[in-house]
């Protein structure tokens, strides 16, 4: 079965350049649509596998889209085609579980592999994203934690047994070794010996 695409654009012109672009390329089964509402509407009635939608839309941002359609847990997978390159505006589309960020200047060169990547249930995100706006993952995975776990994390970094952090920050050791436990769980680490270790000595 074809790719079944939803693609929104507030501009005419560069809707139907996107359209042509990617039946040049072998999608055939795509669906266009001028604002954010039309797209959410789109998305929920038709089961489209892939949205590709501009951000910056009437009615309905991208960003706007991508939340609801992550609320509702429909399994329509966003790409994000825009003009913003800034760290905010990225962070949220992650949030929202956005599958695919490409840049308008660079998304000819890009959009198939986009699409083939997201299409297996992984994720790509323009090469062509500055330094600033490519964020470390250890800090997004550090805002998860609380202020208590990020100080062990940091203790962690500096080779500190369990027993050690206890007497700095004054609590039991087996309390120290129940926030490893929590901290390993919230970072998605595995669960072998020194995984937390390991990765707050190379993020921090």
């Amino acid at each position: 079965m074809p790719i079944k695409i939803i693609l929104a654009d507030d501009h005419p012109m560069i809707l139907q350049g996107t359209k042509s672009f990617l039946e040049n390329l072998g999608y055939t089964n795509i669906e266009l649509c001028s604002n954010g509402s039309a797209a959410l509407k789109l998305i929920e009635n038709n089961k489209a596998d892939i949205a590709i939608l501009d951000i910056n839309m009437p009615e309905m941002s991208g960003i706007e889209v991508a939340k609801r359609v992550q609320t509702a847990k429909n399994s329509c997978k966003i790409i994000l085609l825009t003009i913003h390159n800034e760290k905010e505006v990225y962070k949220k589309a992650m949030e929202y579980g956005v599958y695919g960020y490409l840049l308008k200047n660079f998304s000819s060169d890009e959009i198939d592999k986009c699409i083939k990547v997201v299409t297996k249930g992984e994720k790509y995100s323009s090469p062509h994203l500055n330094d600033e706006l490519q964020i470390n993952e250890s800090e997004t995975a550090l805002e998860t934690l609380n202020l208590t776990e990020r100080k062990i994390v940091e203790l962690i970094a500096e080779q500190k047994s369990n027993k050690q952090i206890g007497e700095t920050i004054f609590m039991s050791e087996r309390t120290v070794e129940w926030h490893r436990r929590n901290i390993i769980e919230k970072l998605d680490l595995p669960k072998e010996k020194n995984s937390l270790l390991k990765w707050a000595m190379t993020n921090l």
